[in-house]
């Protein structure tokens, strides 16, 4: 019988990677949505239920209560990774959706995650670390899916480069790599994860297709790309140090400094910190032991990007 599948978030890009994955695999896909007016978010053939799993309680809950799945997938995500939002999405929201997945009768979870979950120093790492282990200790079948960097947080500096303003590169530009991935290879995993036994019960930190890229490289792809050459704006490591002071000693004062003293936490840790399988062997990131799915490769969303003359908008994940 074809399985039913409810999926949470989505109507973020790996969501949607995932909603179309579902649907070519021909599963039976009925994804949550908080807002109707994001119906036009969903790939033809999926189905809706309006319900917020953030505040899952009373009539939230009855919505589903004749409802009943075979899988549960869910994309949730807090959308800044403050400490606030992430301990309520990451983390109660997460409790929240497997909660329904037992009642819909769920027996299959499967998680996205983060593979920078491995090396925690971050709220909202600790928020979906905690959730990963209740997921574990749930009984049910569990994939915990932990995906490298995704092609949309390293396209927001095309634009700047468009308009002749500097590439951003912390430190020399070679301090952090990455092997990213699509939506839509992402999706394909996420969706694999169902039929495919040797993911059941399993963490799975996966990366894109190629090799591994620096922020330097991805500058002198773009230059190629462009056919000009580009300027590289080098920012020491401390300097984010000193923001994120200031900004905690102003949080003092201010929640407002004091959230913003998170954001520039975050925003170190993406600048030092590789998104690659941490090795604790060696005591480096290491692509080898990174898993490598799909087919498409960040440098080819470039060129399409470039040739369509699209911007990339990445709201609250925008760093530069």
């Amino acid at each position: 019988m074809q399985k039913r599948v409810l999926l949470l978030g989505a109507t973020g890009t790996a969501g949607q990677g995932a909603a179309r994955a579902l649907l070519a695999q021909d599963y039976d896909l009925t994804c949550v949505l908080r807002d109707s007016g994001k119906t036009n978010t969903l790939p033809e053939g999926a189905k809706h239920i309006i319900a917020s799993i953030a505040n899952f309680e009373g009539d939230q809950k009855r919505v589903f209560e004749d409802e009943s799945f075979d899988v549960v997938v869910s994309c949730l995500a807090s959308r800044t990774g403050a400490p606030k939002d992430a301990w309520a999405i990451d983390h109660a929201a997460q409790l929240n959706a497997l909660s329904l997945a037992r009642s819909v009768g769920a027996k299959h979870f499967v998680l996205l995650s983060a593979i920078c979950v491995q090396k925690p120093k971050l709220a909202f790492q600790y928020a979906k670390l905690a959730f990963e282990e209740a997921l574990i200790s749930s009984g049910l079948t569990y994939s915990i899916v932990r995906p490298t960097a995704f092609f949309k947080s390293l396209s927001g500096q095309i634009e700047r480069v468009r308009n002749g303003k500097g590439f951003l590169v912390f430190g020399d530009g070679t301090l952090t790599s990455c092997t990213p991935l699509s939506d839509d290879d992402l999706g394909r995993f996420l969706a694999n994860c169902i039929a495919d036994e040797t993911k059941h019960n399993q963490i799975l930190p996966i990366g894109g297709h190629g090799p591994a890229i620096t922020p330097i490289a991805q500058a002198e792809e773009l230059a190629r790309l462009l056919g000009k050459p580009v300027k590289i704006k080098h920012v020491p490591v401390a300097l984010l140090d000193v923001i994120y002071w200031v900004l905690r000693i102003g949080g003092l004062l201010s929640k407002k400094l004091a959230e913003n003293a998170e954001l520039a936490q975050i925003g170190r840790y993406y600048a030092t910190e590789s998104m690659l399988v941490w090795n604790a062997e060696t005591g480096a990131y290491d692509r080898a032991l990174t898993p490598s799915t799909g087919t498409e490769t960040l440098f080819e969303h470039y060129a399409q990007l470039i040739k369509e003359n699209h911007a990339v908008e990445r709201g609250d994940h925008s760093v530069f």
